[in-house]
Parts: structure tokens; C-alpha cells; sequence
């Protein structure tokens, strides 16, 4: 089951393409304006030097959240919140409308929203989320949301108890995605705590007999690999193998530099994000590679890669660089 975010628009009807199953008609198209009331004329911003005389129990928001706690508010009731400016418009790195409730006080940079009757606040907070913003800006220097554009954003509505069942169904998502974040981090500081064992020694595995393995041995990585320099790429046509930078892939070209599995490791700027691959591929000068492995498995030189706290090698004073010699 989906939720009712998309829809077929006729001149006779607006109509879900896809809802539950107890409910039928039609939705209404309507301006935020039209659904909600601004109380920005409430909003009043603090000083960061009076927010430090101010210390107290009520949250200050501003357009990505909780910036302070103060000992006053101005607000006392169920709220929903819409950046007003800044570069969360664009990067959208933290959600552009949230919804908060009970005593707070709110900024100039976010505007403050109160749904009207009939409206679910979760819904149109849900509403205010997917939308596109950067359509609707009207900064220049700086992204900007202006009280007037945002009431022409239009929008869908069915019937309130429809509304409550969408919002309730994306709440039970919501609340499922943070439990799997959560499960995602713990994992990863176990496997963090693992591999701190592992390559000290502290945890062995045995073989298949039950007996250990032979002791380790010390080597350098220059006795195990051969670290590749990436190249220019601009020359190259298009096609289906992808050219990797240190941010990630880049593009995908009709040539490869090399074959086979491989770990990278930046040269220049991100030196301390290495990946796995496996396959064709083209990398810029920017970003090693590594190849002809001796003895050791290429995913193992990616654990250790991991391991390694490739800042502190770092060879320049401006942007970070590592050498081959280095590695």
C-alpha cells in the first residue's frame, strides 16, 4: 500500500491513482494559503549574545531546528515549520518543514504555520516535505522562500479522516526507517569494535580443523601491492565505464585504465575514504588505485585501508595530499 501523493487530474475529476481502499472521491487542489494561517508576525529573533543571558528550558528554533534553549517563549501550540532562507533549501540536508508542539520560541528564518479546520497537521507537514522548493525560490545571493509564494504552493486534499490514515501510514514508515538507522549504526560501531581485534590480534579465527591459523607477518603495503596513478579523462567518449574521482563516480567513458578489483585511495583532497571495486574503470589523477596484489586479497587491503588513519600521513599544509611513497 502507497499513499495518496500522486494523482490523475481531469477538468471533472482529481482523483488518487493510488489510495486505500476505504475511501473514494474526489481531492481537492488547494493554495497553502488557502489550508493554513502564517503567524510569522509572532517570530522574533535573538541576539546570540542575549541567547547566552537567556539559558533555559524552552527550545529556539530557527529554519533546521533547535538552535538554543531559552527561558521564555512565544509560542504554545501545535506548530508546523518552513525554512524561510538558507542553504537547507538547497542542500536539503536537514527536512525543510517540521512539525513542533508546546512552548518555544521561533526566529526570523523559518515561517510559522497553523493548519486551518479540516486540515491533518501531520498530512500537511508530509505535504511540505516532498515539495520541490528550489522551483519556488526568490533569493538570488541566498535561497529564500518569500511568505507570498508560499501561499500560492498548491497541493491535494481529500476528506480529514483520509487525511489521518495517510499521515498515521507515514508516521509507521517513519518510525520504521529510524529504527533501522539506528540498527545501521550500532552495527557498524560493532564492526568497528570487530575489526580493532581482529587486525590486533586479540580476536583469531581458527581453520577448518579447529586449529589456528600461522602468525601474521609484518609487511609494508608497497610488499603486497602496486598503487596505479589515474589519469585524464576529458578525451574520452562517452560510454558504460565509469571514471571515479575522490567524491565517487564522475562519469562513465568508452575506455578503461584498468581491470579488476581494486581498492582507492585518494591522492589529493578526500584522503581518508577509500572503496572497494570491481571491474572495468577509469580514475583521475586525483585518486589512486591499486592493483597486482601479492598474496593478499584485495577486500583485506580494503579492511586495512579502513583501518588506517590516512589523515595523519597527510603531506601537504593546504589541501590534503598523500604519495605513492607514502602508502
Amino acid at each position: 500500500m502507497s499513499t495518496a501523493l500522486t494523482h490523475i487530474e481531469t477538468e471533472k475529476q482529481l482523483v488518487p491513482e493510488i489510495r486505500f481502499k476505504e475511501f473514494e472521491g474526489e481531492w481537492a487542489k488547494k493554495k497553502l494559503g488557502d489550508v493554513s494561517d502564517f503567524l510569522d508576525g509572532r517570530r522574533k529573533p535573538i541576539k546570540s549574545g542575549d541567547r547566552a543571558k537567556m539559558k533555559g528550558e524552552f527550545p529556539y528554533y530557527g529554519a533546521s531546528g533547535i538552535i538554543d534553549y531559552v527561558n521564555n517563549y512565544i509560542f504554545d501550540e501545535e506548530l508546523i515549520l518552513l525554512g524561510e532562507d538558507g542553504e537547507n533549501i538547497v542542500s536539503r540536508n536537514s527536512p525543510l518543514a517540521f512539525r513542533v508542539s508546546g512552548k518555544c520560541w521561533i526566529n526570523n528564518h523559518a515561517h510559522v504555520i497553523v493548519p486551518k479546520e479540516g486540515i491533518d497537521i501531520d498530512f500537511l507537514t508530509h505535504n511540505l516535505e516532498r515539495i520541490n522548493y528550489l522551483i519556488y525560490n526568490t533569493g538570488t545571493a541566498q535561497p529564500k522562500l518569500n511568505q507570498a509564494v508560499c501561499r500560492s504552493i498548491p497541493s491535494y486534499f481529500g476528506g480529514y479522516p483520509e487525511q489521518q490514515k495517510i499521515a498515521s501510514f507515514l508516521a509507521a514508515v517513519d518510525e520504521k526507517i529510524q529504527q533501522l538507522t539506528k540498527k545501521k549504526a550500532l552495527l557498524e560501531d560493532y564492526k568497528k569494535g570487530v575489526m580493532q581485534q581482529l587486525f590486533s590480534g586479540q580476536l583469531r579465527f581458527k581453520d577448518e580443523n579447529g586449529k589456528d591459523y600461522p602468525d601474521w607477518e609484518e609487511k609494508r603495503l608497497g610488499e603486497v601491492l602496486t598503487i596505479g596513478s589515474g589519469r585524464d579523462h576529458k578525451h574520452l567518449e562517452s560510454g558504460d565505464i565509469p571514471v571515479f574521482g575522490t567524491g565517487g563516480y564522475m562519469r562513465s567513458v568508452n575506455k578503461k585504465l584498468y581491470s579488476d578489483e581494486t581498492v582507492f585511495i585518494g591522492r589529493k583532497g578526500t584522503i581518508d575514504k577509500p572503496f572497494y571495486f570491481d571491474g572495468d574503470f577509469w580514475t583521475v589523477d586525483t585518486l589512486f588505485y591499486t592493483h597486482k596484489f601479492k598474496n593478499v586479497l584485495p577486500k583485506f587491503i580494503y579492511a586495512i585501508f579502513q583501518q588506517v588513519n590516512w589523515k595523519l600521513h597527510n603531506e601537504a599544509s593546504g589541501v590534503p595530499s598523500l604519495s605513492k611513497s607514502t602508502i
